[in-house]
């Protein structure tokens, strides 16, 4: 086997490009070196997603929780697999089981999930969650006679039957649920008057089915990832799943390609990135005063006494594009968000050059500042996109939002609002309605609607 392969087999976390021979062999093992032989040697490829995992051994007195109750076997972040001390107290099938269980979670982007569940609900209780995942990943893991998984584990068949009422075969399970539609299946709780929930009838059941096992899902890692990285890693992920559950065939770690395989999701920066690059990018006009080159380097003909027809050049590039945003301030957007959108459209207006008209207003307009090209921030007594106050609760009409902003000619417009509000003028221009994620089921009167998620 290859140096490269072997350290990624022993301790992915350290990059094959920096391994030479003189590096000691034995900084590359961790505790779960055996168990992920094992998987390879049973399931060549689907065992194999463990080498895209990195692998961390948590020290002797480490304990992944943060109470006094001693950590699982193993944990994950959604990148690392951790191993607690009481791993090396396990049989081998059992350690083969823990580590299948955890690189599944990593390979379905399970902690990931949780917190894009997290933002779109506001509260999303993570033991719940974590009780979902765990039933997805027992059941998928369930046909395999080389690993054995722990006494009391939740598969998704028993949970269904439980909880749900609905009796229904593994493989017919797992073809059709993944973990959010679980979740929100078995998610009862109720508000208290304290702010808190209070369990119902299913989310006490679901939440005592696993008897006393530790949850594995700790997602805080997972909230370094930005939007772009996300979506990529969720697309190499369902990538790496497919062609390893193809390759092993009947010796596939995957029952079958089930529901919950992590889906792309494009981050809403980037479409508006490219919406807004593709009308805002400098183009050049047709001059029909001068001829173009190759015109003029063919004399006007073709052939003896055969003249072409006439040819138009380009003259310099047109005036600098414009682009306009208007901001509904009677809708409620929260700080985190409005700092993203007011950063991602700041970096195309510099990085493009462009002139910017900022309309703020609600059922009239309330503010108009207008910006040179590749300036969007604070100039004199005009607010920039990052000091905007939204009111919240007032009517809203997108009507004379949108008439101001057609006097200023822009090539493209980006309307930051609920869509609570009529719109009786309808632009030539291209318009973009950004909508909070919480107003995603509101539909745009034209243009393209893009959910802020």
């Amino acid at each position: 086997m290859p140096i490269g392969e072997a350290a990624k087999l022993r301790g992915a976390e350290v990059s094959p490009a920096v391994i030479d021979a003189d590096t000691p062999f034995a900084l590359y093992q961790h505790r779960g070196t055996r168990a992920i032989q094992r998987m390879v040697e049973y399931a060549p490829s689907t065992g194999g997603l463990a080498l895209w995992v990195r692998h961390v051994d948590l020290p002797d007195d480490g304990d992944a929780n943060t109470g006094t109750e001693a950590a699982p076997p193993a944990t994950t972040d959604g990148h690392t697999v951790f191993y607690s001390a009481g791993f090396d107290e396990l049989p081998l099938a059992e350690q083969v089981g823990w580590v299948a269980h955890e690189v599944l979670h990593i390979a379905l982007r399970h902690a990931q999930r949780y917190l894009d569940l997290q933002h779109r609900l506001g509260d999303a209780d993570l033991p719940l969650f974590n009780r979902c995942a765990d039933a997805i990943v027992n059941s998928t893991l369930g046909h395999l006679s080389w690993l054995q998984l722990p006494a009391h584990a939740v598969t998704l068949e028993r949970l269904l039957a439980a909880e749900v009422g609905m009796q229904q075969g593994v493989e017919a399970a797992l073809l059709e649920w993944d973990v959010e539609r679980l979740y929100r299946a078995i998610d009862d709780r109720r508000p208290q008057a304290d702010g808190g929930k209070r369990d119902g009838p299913r989310a006490a059941s679901v939440r005592a089915l696993g008897g006393h096992d530790q949850a594995d899902l700790k997602p805080g890692g997972a909230e370094r990832e930005a939007p772009e990285a996300r979506a990529e890693q969720a697309r190499e992920w369902s990538e790496r799943i497919a062609r390893a559950h193809a390759n092993d065939g009947a010796f596939s770690m995957l029952r079958t390609l089930i529901a919950d395989l992590p889906t792309t999701h494009t981050p809403w920066e980037q479409v508006l990135r490219t919406q807004l690059t593709r009308s805002l990018a400098p183009q050049r006009d047709i001059s029909w005063s001068r001829p173009s080159r190759s015109y003029l380097a063919n004399q006007g003909r073709a052939g003896p006494n055969r003249r072409m027809p006439w040819e138009p050049g380009f003259s310099a590039s047109k005036a600098a594009p414009r682009l306009v945003v208007i901001v509904d301030v009677s809708g409620s957007v929260d700080d985190a968000l409005m700092q993203r959108f007011a950063s991602e459209v700041e970096a195309i207006v510099r990085r493009l050059e462009v002139g910017m008209v900022l309309v703020i207003g609600d059922d009239r307009v309330r503010e108009v500042s207008r910006y040179e090209p590749g300036r969007s921030t604070r100039g004199g007594n005009r607010s920039g996109l990052r000091d905007i106050v939204f009111q919240g609760g007032g009517d809203t009409d997108f009507t004379p939002l949108l008439e101001e902003a057609d006097t200023h000619h822009p090539d493209i417009g980006v309307v930051l609002t609920d869509l609570d509000g009529p719109a009786h003028h309808r632009p030539r221009w291209p318009v973009i309605w950004a909508v909070p994620e919480a107003h995603a089921s509101a539909v745009a009167p034209f243009g393209r609607k893009l959910v802020l998620r």
